[in-house]
């Protein structure tokens, strides 16, 4: 139980969380995708914390995705299996993911080219283990994977599927291009695109003789608005959608009302000659993401529309009205804001501790864990 009862009492900047927003996220987006017959994969990077992953794993601790060595360390440690490390194999990184490997009942690897196949081939794993890895196909998002229309794509599955030591779990793809989609059209549009290019390349890979292997797509946005056909898919992989964010319901995953998250901040200053207020938060504890290009600067303002945060230096904020003259006896010193995020992920990132409230009262605090990578501790 946290020290301290309500959120106006909390030191600030803080950020707080909504467990009842956060566990309808969480447990919708489960109902969603068991309804369609789909394993929920879900990611871990938004939030980093346990008591996040076991709401959003219904309690299995497993069927895991994290982006950092960092992260797979701290949910092993804690019980947590079947964890996917999202992230093109990293070369210096191959030792972890072999002791990692040899550890974990399943412990899976993303490549996306024959180079870190070769790597891979160096370091066979011990105890009759094989290498569990996923290929990365890019779907027009054009970030990480092989293009889907390139033949090295079908080369280089059939090239994992026939190396020893080696198995070829799946196809991962991320729809990040429904990040540029304006409303559930577009979003349905994306995804549809998406799962219909991935369905299509499993059927090549079953021409090609490579039978058994899983497809999975995901994103917040697409994953918030699948469509049928993402029910002949094995799994999804969305993350944000546990806190969702501004930016989220821009796009039209969701609404203000289902963002779970605030960063708590106090004024503490008037500026009559500028027309603004000083707040103590800064992009350290709310991220330069999203450039400051909302109506309202950097994030919304819970509650006053009328106020912008114009801009932000390590540990200050200005605030200042978007038209007019500021009633500073509306905002007295010490008084305090609500921030709602632009992007929950980078927000989330600036904080040590989350304080998380039901109707206001703190009922708990949870510490992610933070950093890249972390030495691995072999199991007794």
């Amino acid at each position: 139980m946290a020290a301290v009862e309500f959120i106006k009492d909390l030191c600030t900047p803080a950020l707080i969380i909504d467990l009842d927003k956060m566990t309808r996220n969480a447990e919708g987006m489960l109902e969603r995708f068991h309804k369609l017959g789909v394993q929920l994969r879900p990611h871990m990077k938004t939030h980093k914390t346990l008591e996040c992953a076991e709401i959003m794993t219904g309690g299995s601790r497993r069927c895991i995705v994290v982006s950092t060595l960092a992260e797979v360390s701290f949910y092993a440690d804690n019980g947590y299996d079947d964890i996917l490390y999202a992230y093109p194999l990293p070369f210096d990184k191959v030792e972890r993911c072999a002791e990692l490997s040899e550890r974990l009942s399943l412990f899976h690897v993303v490549v996306d080219n024959r180079l870190a196949l070769q790597e891979l081939k160096k370091r066979p794993l011990k105890q009759g283990k094989v290498w569990k890895v996923w290929m990365k196909l890019d779907c027009d998002n054009g970030r990480a994977g092989v293009p889907h229309c390139d033949p090295a794509a079908l080369q280089l599955a059939l090239e994992i599927w026939d190396t020893s030591g080696v198995e070829l779990m799946g196809i991962y793809a991320h729809c990040g291009n429904t990040y540029a989609c304006q409303g559930e059209e577009q979003i349905k549009a994306v995804a549809q695109e998406t799962t219909t290019i991935v369905l299509q390349f499993m059927e090549k890979l079953k021409a090609a003789g490579i039978q058994g292997v899983k497809s999975s797509i995901g994103s917040t946005p697409s994953c918030s608005h699948p469509v049928p056909d993402m029910a002949m898919l094995s799994e999804v992989h969305p993350g944000n959608y546990i806190f969702y964010d501004v930016q989220q319901s821009l796009i039209g995953s969701c609404t203000l009302e289902d963002v779970a998250v605030r960063v708590l901040t106090r004024v503490i200053g008037h500026y009559p000659h500028r027309n603004q207020l000083l707040v103590d938060c800064g992009w350290t504890a709310l991220s330069h993401d999203g450039g400051g290009r909302l109506p309202t600067g950097y994030a919304i303002i819970e509650g006053h529309p009328e106020l912008k945060l114009l801009s932000m230096t390590q540990e200050h904020g200005r605030v200042e009205p978007i038209s007019g003259k500021l009633d500073f006896k509306q905002f007295p010193l010490g008084s305090l804001l609500k921030l709602i995020p632009y992007h929950a992920c980078a927000t989330a990132m600036m904080h040590p501790v989350y304080f998380v409230h039901s109707k206001g009262k703190i009922v708990d605090t949870w510490k992610p864990t933070r950093g890249w990578q972390v030495t691995v501790r072999n199991l007794p």
